[in-house]
């Protein structure tokens, strides 16, 4: 069984919530990233410790909306990419006045797509409430971002945990730490499917509610089982079990999908189909293209061959690919797509394909 949650690493962005000087927040940071520190290599999960007091953002200072995504400043543009570079925060916030520190609300109204359906956690600190107010302050300005934020928190009252400035070991608190992180972290899985396609590189695909983009190794696993499902019926339609698909393992699909210019069809989380692609000399070289047993006969392939002809190297004149001579399917779809039949069958009964491409030259 392949454990989905151990092939993608949930990047966590632990943010330190204030600027003042001598303030606790960096060692309550400091003590937190320490206590969870194994649950969080359990969980095959990043932390990435940023305080706002080395990030410099001046009050909100961008002439162009939020949700528009034009950032002049270069701060600001620095603030979007960790933003959008990350799955899920732990929010470490004091609480001033009972409220949340102007300078965490500042950095939220900065941006709005890139907090999209990420999950949150809080470490709060402070005396009479542990900094439980702030958390209370900021939750419904995180959910107005469609920020999740988990139920688990922390709370860190500093009269009964600060010694000699800083966080005293505690076995109950470090435990609910790493409790927290779990949700968190759990959460940024749950609600991958949901930020996906709002990511800049998303573009729509050929079927309501889904979205094309490229695959990465982190994408090992699912494209490992979306291979095994449809290259059963390639064996059986070529009387052959000697077919790679079938027998890589995680590695070697992370390899490949380094090498290879590959796209997937997400919908919801799931892989529907790929297809991968690179250039050798001026041929564009066309490979893997698989389509989820549910969704054949519904375009999917044939959207996909054309999507992946459309992102040729401009260097490549044609496209090349080929299957099985047994594979009565994917010869009328590549003969109805303009692919030309090459004659004769090489040693493993495989036949091949070409087409010319249209070139910025010839176009």
């Amino acid at each position: 069984m392949i454990d989905y949650m151990s092939t993608k690493t949930m990047r966590i962005l632990v943010l330190t919530c204030t600027t003042r000087p001598n303030a606790l927040g960096p060692a309550v940071a400091d003590w937190f990233t320490r206590a969870v520190s194994a649950q969080a290599m359990r969980l095959e999960a990043q932390l990435v410790p940023v305080s706002l007091a080395d990030l410099d953002l001046p009050f909100l200072d961008e002439a162009e909306h939020p949700m528009a995504g034009v950032y002049r400043g270069r701060h600001s543009r620095h603030w979007s990419a960790l933003v959008d570079s990350v799955d899920g925060f732990v929010f470490v916030v004091p609480e001033y006045n009972h409220g949340m520190p102007a300078v965490l609300k500042n950095a939220l109204d900065y941006l709005a797509r890139e907090w999209a359906w990420k999950s949150a956690g809080f470490v709060s600190y402070g005396h009479t409430s542990a900094g439980t107010r702030s958390v209370q302050h900021a939750r419904p300005v995180l959910s107005a971002l469609r920020l999740v934020p988990t139920s688990a928190s922390v709370a860190v009252r500093i009269d009964d945990a600060v010694v000699d400035g800083r966080i005293a070991q505690d076995a109950r608190r470090d435990a609910l730490a790493s409790r927290m992180l779990e949700e968190v972290v759990r959460l940024a899985h749950a609600l991958r499917p949901m930020r996906e396609p709002l990511r800049d590189a998303a573009q729509a695909g050929p079927v309501p509610g889904a979205y094309v983009r490229r695959l990465t190794s982190a994408d090992a696993a699912d494209v490992l089982v979306l291979q095994r499902c449809c290259w059963v019926d390639e064996a059986f339609a070529n009387g052959t079990l000697d077919i790679p698909a079938l027998h890589e393992g995680l590695d070697d699909v992370r390899t490949w999908l380094d090498q290879w210019t590959a796209f997937g069809l997400w919908r919801d989380g799931t892989l529907l189909g790929m297809v991968r692609a690179r250039g050798e000399g001026a041929a564009w070289h066309i490979g893997r293209l698989a389509v989820a047993p549910q969704m054949r006969g519904s375009g999917v392939g044939r959207w996909l061959l054309a999507f992946v002809q459309n992102e040729a190297d401009p260097a490549c004149d044609r496209a090349e690919l080929e299957t099985g001579a047994g594979s009565a399917g994917n010869i009328r779809l590549y003969a109805s797509a303009g692919f030309q039949r090459r004659s004769g069958h090489d040693a493993r009964d495989i036949i091949q394909f070409v087409k010319p491409l249209r070139t910025p030259a010839s176009a």
